[in-house]
């Protein structure tokens, strides 16, 4: 049986998300074609989400991914990487389970051969759309420029937090800084809600003090690590040591970051800029938005940054109240852009 998200009702309140993310971040016209995939857990703002491409008169097909095969997936659905093929326009709102990367990865080698414009909303939830997906986008997109352009120019990156962070990312030119700032294109896919600029770094080293959250179902699982924080150190752009209070975390994280070769290899070094995220919800989705730095281990977006090795895995690590130096030119103070 297939679930009919249009007869599906839906909290009002989600709406002003929902325009933003299919008219103002995606920028669907009635002309196109959109691939929409959700699950039980996301099927209220993936309601809101039809409401909108109703609005704007695009053809569409929506699928529910419990309708198509048990949670969690060991594949993604073939029926859905077929509709996908024929879309100028694809979303992903669904909640992360254990052990479904590779599932998104099959999904995401679709977006980027066909260069879909996709909106990945992993672990969407109400608080999100109330919240960083009510972001003004173009002003989003307009400090994400100005941070980019300041730090695609940069040989390194030094950040520091009262927690004790204290990382620096040695840069090169070879590898491109990325924006993903809610404004969607066909050249790079984007998490909603967006807000952010991204590289592989060359080289990292030093501490980094994970005291927001973790990425992946581990988010979910942990939520916001203020009272727990994870303690990581990073010796050549690998991770040499976790520490933590709570040990089932760690000895998560640890095993999370060595399932390949190069799952321990920092493959992303990213500075959040939505201005919409005021603090912690503990949602990866929305928390490396937060303005500062966040990094994650493993795959480096090779496909776009120019890095070129790959892992099957990706973890990203967030704090909080950074100060950032690009070269010698301080971009943050206190969590606060001063450029």
């Amino acid at each position: 049986m297939t679930t009919d998200l249009s007869k599906k009702p839906f909290d009002p309140e989600l709406t002003p998300g929902a325009h933003n993310a299919v008219f103002i971040c995606l920028k669907v016209q009635a002309t196109e074609k959109v691939t929409l995939i959700t699950d039980r857990a996301c099927e209220e703002i993936a309601a809101s989400l039809v409401a909108q491409l109703n609005s704007c008169g695009c053809m569409y097909r929506t699928f529910v991914l419990e309708d198509l095969a048990p949670r969690p997936l060991t594949d993604m659905p073939q029926v859905i990487l077929d509709d996908m093929e024929t879309s100028q326009v694809s979303i992903f709102a669904v909640q992360a389970q254990a052990n479904e990367l590779k599932t998104r990865m099959q999904m995401c080698e679709v977006v980027n051969r066909k260069k879909l414009r996709h909106a990945h909303m992993v672990n969407i939830e109400k608080k999100i759309m109330l919240e960083g997906m009510r972001a003004d986008f173009n002003k989003v997109d307009e400090l994400t420029l100005r941070v980019m352009n300041i730090v695609n120019k940069a040989k390194k990156i030094r950040a520091i937090t009262p927690a004790g962070t204290d990382i620096q990312a040695d840069l090169t030119p070879e590898y491109k800084w990325i924006k993903t700032s809610g404004i969607i294109s066909r050249e790079k896919w984007g998490n909603l809600p967006g807000g952010e600029t991204f590289t592989a770094p060359l080289e990292v080293n030093g501490i980094f003090v994970v005291d927001a959250v973790v990425g992946d179902y581990l988010c979910a699982k942990f939520g916001d690590l203020r009272k727990t924080p994870l303690t990581l150190k990073v010796e050549k752009n690998r991770l040499t040591e976790v520490h933590c209070e709570n040990q089932e975390l760690r000895d998560e994280f640890w095993n999370y970051t060595h399932r390949d070769a190069n799952s321990d290899r920092v493959g992303e070094f990213a500075i959040g800029t939505n201005l919409a995220c005021k603090d912690v919800v503990g949602n990866i989705l929305q928390d490396e938005k937060i303005p500062g730095v966040h990094m994650a281990f493993g795959d480096p977006y090779g496909a776009h940054t120019g890095a070129d090795w790959t892992s099957s895995t990706h973890i990203d690590v967030v704090g909080r109240k950074f100060d950032i130096w690009a070269d010698d030119r301080q971009i943050m103070r206190n969590g606060q852009f001063v450029v």
